[in-house]
């Protein structure tokens, strides 16, 4: 039987993407209340052929973004929201992205309990591993390390992170899993934290509810997946996996850059120091994490404006962000600052490179095709930024 519900959504998402290429799609939603073109127009209008290789063909990509322009106006910091094919009901899987709000939320936990700080050394039982609650969190931003998050994961549970997100209206989100693996454990293993050269403390294990299956538009994809070196030729079910979508992501990002725009009831309850470290840790590049510039070059975890390059970053941009990448899904989160020029702004964005549309294959285009155009969409909103600076 024909999805005619289906079939209207899939000719309504094209006629608002020529309406966009065509140059004729307007923004109502700025702070100004009068219609302006959107700049993601000019953006992604470019003749570069890294923006061009993936909007020639964009319903290959999976692409969604939502770019902010910020004015501060004496006390008040105001935000003009754009966006092309963002829609929180058509899936992408979110990766590494989902490490943002377990780090904000580890330290929230944090600041709630008299008889910790970030500078207690623990391990989870069963592992040999020492760190501390500061340390994984800089290895979160930093390199984007799967253990440092999954730790954290064990010290909040799921159940935690996904009632305390909606607690403070950061909606819809679904964290159901550990990161590097899918484990179906529900239960967290305990921690066993140095209260001091001579006592040590154990947390308790917690009981996490068994995620149900997204009902999503895109949830399945791809025409085939490699599961336990076997090849199975039908689509790739995301429906148990983490959800997280790009609105969610920037509401995360704005809390906590900008918290006094929003009411104490939607704010992560940071102390000032520990959102500072927070900050801190979100613009660090590797090399300043004492990791090998090398491997970990500066734009490792920087996908916009220098995802595509070994450069160093100079020291007057700074980008405080997250990235993910899994299954062919590039996604970056970002709050990009020119002290020099006098800029901010936001962006987040997520692009698909699968193109024979097998998963667990390890072929993914992410250096062709997906950092790329990443990098060259944040260029080139860099651009229209110094401009609008210019203007002023």
């Amino acid at each position: 039987m024909v999805n005619v519900h289906y079939i209207f959504n899939f000719i309504l998402r094209y006629i608002r993407l020529f309406l966009f290429l065509s140059g004729t799609l307007l923004i109502l939603n700025c702070a100004a209340g009068v219609s302006q073109k959107n700049p993601l127009e000019v953006a992604l209008s470019s003749d570069n052929p890294k923006i061009r290789k993936v909007m020639d063909s964009v319903e290959n990509y999976e692409v969604q973004i939502r770019y902010t322009q910020i004015d501060r106006r004496n006390d008040s910091i105001l935000f003009s929201d754009f966006d092309f094919q963002v829609d929180k009901d058509r899936y992408f899987y979110p990766a590494s992205t989902v490490k943002f709000p377990i780090a904000v939320l580890a330290l929230e936990k944090l600041n709630h309990i008299d008889s910790l700080s970030r500078d207690v050394k623990f391990y989870i039982e069963g592992d040999s591993v020492e760190n501390t609650f500061a340390e994984d969190v800089i290895k979160i931003f930093a390199v984007s390390d799967n253990h440092a998050n999954n730790r954290l994961l064990e010290f909040l549970g799921q159940d935690t992170i996904n009632h305390n997100l909606s607690e403070k209206g950061v909606s819809p989100v679904r964290i159901s899993h550990r990161l590097g693996f899918h484990s179906d454990v529900l239960t967290t293993k305990p921690l066993i934290l140095y209260m001091n050269d001579s006592t040590l403390a154990t947390t308790s294990s917690l009981m996490n509810t068994e995620p149900k299956a997204l009902e999503l538009e895109g949830v399945m994809k791809g025409r085939g997946y490699y599961a336990e070196d076997s090849l199975y030729m039908e689509p790739f079910d995301f429906s148990l996996k983490n959800y997280y979508p790009i609105a969610t992501q920037h509401g995360v990002l704005k809390r906590v850059v900008f918290p006094q725009n929003f009411s104490d009831e939607e704010q992560f309850r940071l102390s000032e120091d520990q959102r500072e470290f927070l900050l801190d840790a979100m613009q660090i590049l590797p090399r300043e994490a004492d990791y090998d510039p090398k491997t970990y070059y500066d734009g490792y975890c920087k996908f916009f404006l220098y995802g595509d390059t070994d450069d160093v970053i100079p020291d007057h941009i700074q980008i405080y962000n997250k990235v993910g990448f899994a299954y062919g899904a590039l996604t970056d989160c970002a709050y990009i600052v020119d002290t020099r020029n006098g800029i901010e702004f936001m962006l987040t964005a997520t692009i698909l490179v699968n193109k024979d549309g097998i998963f667990n294959d390890d072929a993914y285009e992410y250096d062709e095709t997906g950092i790329p155009f990443l990098a060259e969409l944040g260029r080139q909103l860099y651009q229209i930024e110094l401009e609008r600076k210019g203007s002023e």
